[in-house]
């Protein structure tokens, strides 16, 4: 992924955090939108903010990128505060709204060139970066067509390659994968893979659990308003204390075998052939479960987890917040 940061007129703070939020409130008349939210983020870091629909996800980077005003709190950008230091964190913002937000009947070179237009960049630089990242999105055979024509996947690799014409040291992406099939959505987790590799910054919302887990290094889980937890996606995938597995067997279970497990919580599949095993997995090691099965008579097809663990944390968080 080309990268132009050396010519930032200037340059980032360094020992910072590339966002630091403290204490951060948004109301809307009587709505409070955020409730005092901490998040941290660190350079070259890759963090989902994940959240249900409505839990103040798409506010906070209204309020990181500039487009909407907070109402208390403390917020900066590679140390720089964005209300006084404007300027500077809009050159290292670059965001990726949900909706396209582009001239649908503009040609994708030009929506390109256009956008390093507006920080400043020469004519002749504009092209050169434009044909780059049209390069890495796979936009060069389309570089004429007008965006209109554009399929779906297209458009949505323009809206990242037009948000990194100016080298922005944060990529800020709004649940960019949203209503896009998985073949899409897997083409976009490699681009975005690829942009974080070399030294992007990306901070990503989405409420597609499987999203957060394939991409992030950390995640942060936002309810209501509130940061209600942050860590490692690895930590925080590791934090229940129940484990699932499905074990298929080749042929079907008898009734004998199944109860042989009954300590195990089985539940099995509506062809005989499949079931489903719970164990408290700090106290009953896997081997003990694999020993369990073979003992039973069970012949074993295949074995693999049952659950998306990140997911059932999130669940279990944000049920216990909506209990407060």
């Amino acid at each position: 992924m080309p990268h132009w940061s050396e010519e930032l007129p200037v340059q980032m703070k360094t020992d910072t955090d590339a966002i630091s939020t403290h204490r951060l409130v948004k109301r809307y008349g009587k709505l409070t939108a955020l409730h005092g939210i901490d998040l941290r983020v660190g350079v070259g870091q890759f963090v989902g903010l994940l959240g249900p629909n409505g839990a103040g996800k798409t506010t906070t980077i209204n309020i990181l990128s500039g487009l909407s005003n907070k109402t208390s709190g403390d917020v900066s950008l590679f140390g720089y505060d964005v209300i006084k230091s404007y300027r500077e964190c809009r050159r290292r913002v670059g965001l990726v709204p949900q909706e396209f937000n582009f001239d649908l009947f503009a040609k994708v070179r030009k929506i390109l060139q256009f956008q390093g237009g507006y920080f400043g960049i020469g004519k002749a630089e504009c092209s050169r970066r434009a044909l780059a990242l049209m390069e890495q999105f796979d936009l060069t055979e389309k570089q004429n067509t007008p965006a209109r024509y554009l399929s779906g996947g297209m458009k949505r690799r323009l809206m990242i390659a037009r948000a990194l014409m100016h080298a922005p040291r944060l990529l800020i992406l709004d649940e960019p994968t949203a209503g896009v099939d998985v073949d899409l959505r897997r083409s976009l987790w490699s681009f975005l893979g690829e942009v974080n590799k070399n030294g992007t910054t990306i901070l990503l919302t989405t409420h597609y659990i499987e999203e957060a887990e394939a991409l992030c290094d950390h995640i942060a889980i936002i309810d209501q308003g509130r940061i209600i937890d942050q860590d490692t996606t690895r930590n925080m995938s590791n934090r229940l204390s129940h484990e699932s597995i499905v074990v298929t067997a080749s042929r079907k279970i008898s009734g004998e075998a199944i109860r042989s497990l009954a300590d195990l919580d089985p539940q099995s599949g509506a062809d005989g052939h499949a079931l489903t095993l719970t164990f408290h997995r700090d106290t009953v090691p896997y081997e003990s479960v694999l020993q369990r099965v073979l003992a039973s008579g069970i012949g074993i097809a295949n074995i693999q987890p049952a659950d998306n663990r990140l997911e059932q944390v999130f669940l279990h968080l944000t049920k216990n917040g909506n209990q407060q």
